[in-house]
């Protein structure tokens, strides 16, 4: 089996936020970095990469530009080997390759949280990735051109009902730039003129946008509502089919659309590799973000369990705290060795077009001041000035022409020489 050397001594499974900042802050250190893709999401820009508004590959960052002293492993860990600090990695192309490590981070994110409802993970959209971005938005204009085309009502209301589960960040987020998209898209569209869209939200707690301050996350609710928005909280789902959903109060909504952002879970494969986790399957670490009973591997981000030294809790899965640890990580991995704390700067969240909320250092904002605030802070935390001023161009260029509706349903799907013989 082919074997190297960790660039730096340091291998990071992971090339997501955490991973990727890691590296990135290591500096001439350099590192080594094993990820699946050779770029980085930055996750908060996914409903706008879905709806249209952003071009979706200015919501990643190539990892070499954004790391140019690590160097890039494309592939999966499959086995660690703690004692002999050695980790077997499947490669996409070249087959296995074990990489030794004088210190290993585990930076492998999370996965979508699925509950057991009849029929979800046949019938149900997942929005975590770039890819599911990109196949919502296929379907949501699919389903247009489906509404279009169908000659019963019924079929066409179907077509025209939107369902999406989770009513945190994401669901939110999703459901407000989709139904703009839609909207946009109407005039297109004149045998649709005066149909009906439903759009309708469901989530199990007892109200949306829990993380936020009540009097926030009610104006969001309101404003969702105004819009036509059925909000259902308090409520679970109790099974999918193909053309309907069935809540847990027995409500059966005719739809061929089921979003689900109900919540995220630890990637399953620390599992296999042996390390200490807690109930819900996150590795644990101590205040050094070092993982309890390896003294040389190190864990953060949505896979960790990181207890921070300004809260009684530990930290929530989201960019804004998984940077300022990679911040306290790439130190202490350099020897300044301190506990991790931070406090957190605040909350926001865009409802759509010049509709947002945000919580920053106490001052509560709503409406277009909340929504311009909202994206200063993602463009804030976006890296690389090349990727900055791409965003930048695509928000200036939403605000001076109209969506573009054409269905990518095909990309990275060529039909190859076969389907071309004569």
């Amino acid at each position: 089996m082919k074997e190297r050397e960790a660039l730096g001594g340091v291998l990071i499974l992971g090339g997501g936020f955490a991973g990727a900042y890691v590296a990135r802050l290591l500096g001439r250190r350099g590192a080594t970095i094993v990820s699946p893709e050779n770029f980085m999401l930055y996750t908060p820009l996914l409903p706008e990469a879905a709806s249209g508004t952003l071009e979706p590959r200015h919501a990643v960052v190539p990892l070499r530009v954004m790391c140019p002293h690590a160097e890039l492993v494309l592939g999966s860990a499959t086995k660690v080997d703690f004692g002999a600090r050695t980790a077997e990695i499947e490669t996409a192309d070249l087959g296995t390759q074990t990489i030794r490590w004088g210190e290993l981070v585990l930076a492998l994110g999370a996965v979508p949280r699925v509950a057991p409802v009849e029929g979800l993970t046949e019938h149900g959209l997942s929005f975590k990735s770039l890819a599911d971005a990109i196949h919502l938005r296929n379907h949501v204009l699919r389903e247009l051109e489906a509404a279009d085309s169908a000659l019963d009502e019924g079929e066409r209301a179907r077509r025209l009902t939107f369902v999406f589960v989770g009513a945190g960040y994401a669901g939110v987020e999703a459901l407000a730039e989709l139904s703009d998209l839609v909207e946009d898209a109407m005039r297109h569209y004149p045998r649709l003129e005066g149909a009906p869209r439903r759009w309708v939200l469901v989530d199990a707690a007892p109200k949306i946008l829990p993380e936020i301050p009540s009097r926030l996350g009610e104006y969001a609710a309101r404003e969702l509502e105004q819009r036509g928005v059925e909000i259902h909280v308090g409520m679970t789902v109790d099974s999918v089919a193909q053309d309907e959903v069935v809540l847990g109060d027995g409500t059966h909504i005719p739809t061929r659309t089921l979003v689900w952002t109900a919540g995220v879970a630890a990637n399953p494969l620390l599992r296999e590799l042996g390390v200490p986790l807690d109930e819900r399957n996150r590795v644990e670490v101590d205040q050094f973000m070092r993982v309890r009973g390896h003294e040389h591997v190190w864990s953060l981000g949505d896979c960790a369990r990181v207890p921070n030294a300004r809260s009684a809790e530990p930290d929530p899965p989201t960019c804004q705290h998984a940077l300022r640890q990679s911040r306290r990580l790439a130190k202490n991995l350099q020897g300044d060795l301190q506990p991790y704390g931070y406090r957190m700067l605040g909350q926001v969240a865009t409802l759509g077009r010049y509709k947002g909320i945000a919580d920053v250092l106490g001052v509560r904002l709503r409406g277009f001041p909340g929504w311009f605030v909202t994206r200063s802070y993602h463009l804030y935390q976006l890296p690389l000035l090349s990727r900055k001023l791409r965003v930048v161009v695509d928000w200036t260029t939403s605000l001076l022409f109209r969506r573009d509706i054409a269905e990518l349903g095909s990309l990275g799907h060529p039909e190859g020489l076969e389907g071309t013989k004569s």
